[in-house]
C-alpha cells in the first residue's frame, strides 16, 4: 500500500523558511520533521528570516497609548495582568473642590493642573482682579463704625476693631491659598487680642504692639519647627503665618492713636476705596480715590482739632489703604478672599499712618 501525502504539503520539497509542523509518512515524519529544523534553525544566519521568528513584545511601552495594538485577538487570559482589559476606557474626571478652588480639570493623561493665575501668566495676561464695589461698600461700612466709635470712647472703638482683626487674620491665609488654615487664623486673632489687652493694660502705649508682635513671631516659630510637613511647607506656613499675625496685631494701631486721628483716618480710607472701585482707568482711578481721600480728610479734620491737616492725614491713610486693596486683588482671588482681605487689608494696612501722622498733627 502507497502512502500518499497529504494535500498540499511534499514532504520532499525544501522550505528552510517556513516553519510548519511536518508530516507525511509514519516511518519518515520524525526524520523529515528533523531535518526541516534544523533548515529552520539555520534560517535564523538570514536577518529577514530571523524577523519571523523574533519574540514581539506585548508590553506597555511610553507610546502605548499612541500605537495601535499588535494583536487585536488576545483573549483575557493571554493577556498581562498589568494592563487594563480590551476596551477599557477610563472614568471621565467630575468637577469637585480643586476645580472650585481654581484649578484646572483633572487629567487622565498626568497633565498637571494650573492655576487661573498661572494660566493667565502663561498667557500675559494680569494674574489681578479687581475686589469691586462690594467689598468697597464694606469697607468703607467698617471704617465708618471706626470713626464713630472713636469718637465715642476707646471700649466702644475695641468692637470694630476686633471684627477688623478677625477679617484680616482670615483673608490673609485665603489669600495665600491656605485654607483651611484654623490654626494659623486662631494664631494669628490671638495675637491682635493680645495686643489689644496690652494696649489697655499700658494706657495705649506703642510698645505694648511692638512686644507682642514680637513675642507671636517666636510662638509661630516654635509651632512650625513641631510640624511634621516638608521643609517647604512649613517655612510656606511660618510666613503665613508671621504676616496674618503681623497684620492683625498692627490694626491695633486705631486704639493706640488720637481719637481724632482714627476718625479722619478711618473716612479717608472709606472715601478713597469707593473711589478706587469705581469703573475708571487704574492710573486714573488712583488718582481720583487720593484726592477724594485727601478731601474728605480735610472735611473729617474741620470737625476734629485737626483742621486742615486732616487733608494729609487723610492722603498719607489713603496712599496705605490702596496698597491694601492692590494686594487683596492679586493672584486671581475668589470671592471668599474679597469679602475678607479684600474688606480688611485697606484698614490694616492704613492704622499705622495714622497712629504716626496723628501724633504728628494732634
Amino acid at each position: 500500500m502507497t502512502n500518499q501525502p497529504y494535500d498540499g504539503y511534499d514532504p520532499y520539497g525544501q522550505q528552510p523558511h517556513t516553519p510548519q509542523t511536518p508530516q507525511g509518512w509514519p516511518g519518515q515524519g520524525h526524520q523529515q520533521g528533523y531535518q526541516q529544523g534544523q533548515q529552520g534553525y539555520q534560517g535564523y544566519d538570514d536577518p529577514y528570516a530571523a524577523q519571523q521568528y523574533t519574540q514581539q513584545w506585548q508590553g506597555q511601552t511610553w507610546e502605548t497609548q499612541a500605537q495601535a495594538p499588535v494583536s487585536a485577538q488576545v483573549t483575557a487570559a493571554e493577556e498581562p495582568a498589568y494592563l487594563p482589559p480590551q476596551g477599557y476606557e477610563p472614568p471621565a474626571p467630575a468637577p469637585g473642590p480643586a476645580s472650585a478652588a481654581g484649578y484646572g480639570p483633572a487629567t487622565v493623561a498626568g497633565n498637571a493642573r494650573i492655576t487661573d493665575a498661572q494660566r493667565a501668566r502663561a498667557e500675559g495676561r494680569s494674574p489681578i482682579i479687581e475686589p469691586g464695589m462690594q467689598p468697597a461698600a464694606l469697607t468703607a461700612l467698617l471704617g465708618l463704625l471706626l470713626a464713630g466709635a472713636a469718637a465715642l470712647g476707646t471700649y466702644a472703638l475695641l468692637v470694630p476693631l476686633v471684627v477688623l482683626q478677625a477679617v484680616t487674620a482670615a483673608g490673609w491665609f485665603r489669600l495665600n491659598g491656605m485654607w483651611p488654615a484654623r490654626q494659623g487664623i486662631a494664631l494669628g486673632f490671638a495675637g491682635a487680642l493680645a495686643a489689644d489687652a496690652a494696649l489697655l493694660a499700658s494706657d495705649r502705649s506703642p510698645s505694648a504692639i511692638l512686644g507682642t508682635l514680637g513675642v507671636w513671631v517666636l510662638l509661630a516659630l516654635v509651632l512650625q519647627l513641631r510640624s511634621h510637613a516638608d521643609p517647604d511647607e512649613r517655612m510656606y506656613g511660618l510666613m503665613a503665618t508671621v504676616a496674618a499675625s503681623a497684620l492683625a496685631i498692627v490694626a491695633g494701631g486705631y486704639l493706640a492713636a488720637d481719637a481724632d486721628a482714627v476718625t479722619v483716618g478711618a473716612i479717608a480710607v472709606a472715601v478713597a476705596v469707593l473711589a478706587r472701585a469705581l469703573p475708571l482707568p487704574t492710573p486714573a482711578s488712583v488718582v481720583v480715590a487720593l484726592l477724594a481721600a485727601a478731601g474728605g480728610g480735610a472735611a473729617a479734620g474741620s470737625m476734629t482739632g485737626l483742621g486742615t491737616s486732616g487733608a494729609l492725614l487723610g492722603a498719607g491713610a489713603a496712599g496705605c489703604a490702596l496698597i491694601g486693596h492692590r494686594v487683596a486683588g492679586y493672584d486671581y482671588p475668589s470671592r471668599f478672599v474679597h469679602f475678607t482681605a479684600g474688606v480688611a487689608l485697606p484698614l490694616s494696612a492704613a492704622a499705622p499712618v495714622v497712629y504716626v501722622l496723628g501724633r504728628a498733627l494732634v
